[in-house]
């Protein structure tokens, strides 16, 4: 059940990053006015997504990127924030941008959790 767990997180983020590319302009949209070099820090996040998503697959640095991991979605979730207070902006509806927010801590637990799994 680890290993399924495991693979799942890395699939969901390599799918993530891989929404990074294809989804741009979703995500251009979920970027306050404010943000330098909007669409650099979507395609660089997507890289980071992709990067973690593998380094979890690699037993070696299983647990630092775990961590990592943990860290880089309390980096982006000002950003979950800034939509569910913008739902106009967005095709989904404003629930859905809310439910995101208690999300980010489960994928956190998650991540943490499957990153011990040898």
């Amino acid at each position: 059940m680890k290993k399924i767990a495991l693979y799942g997180f890395s699939l969901f983020f390599i799918a993530a990053g891989i929404a990074h590319f294809t989804l741009e302009s979703f995500f251009l949209t979920g970027m306050p006015d404010w943000t330098p070099f909007p669409l650099a820090i979507i395609y660089l996040s997507g890289v980071i997504e992709i990067l973690l998503a593998i380094g979890l697959l690699v037993k070696k640095t299983r647990r630092m990127t775990g961590i990592l991991t943990a860290i880089f979605l309390v980096l982006i979730f000002p950003v979950n924030i800034y939509m569910a207070l913008t739902p106009e902006n967005f095709s989904l509806p404003a629930y859905v941008l809310w439910l995101r927010l208690p999300l980010q801590f489960l994928f956190i637990w998650w991540v943490l959790k499957v990153s011990k799994y040898d």
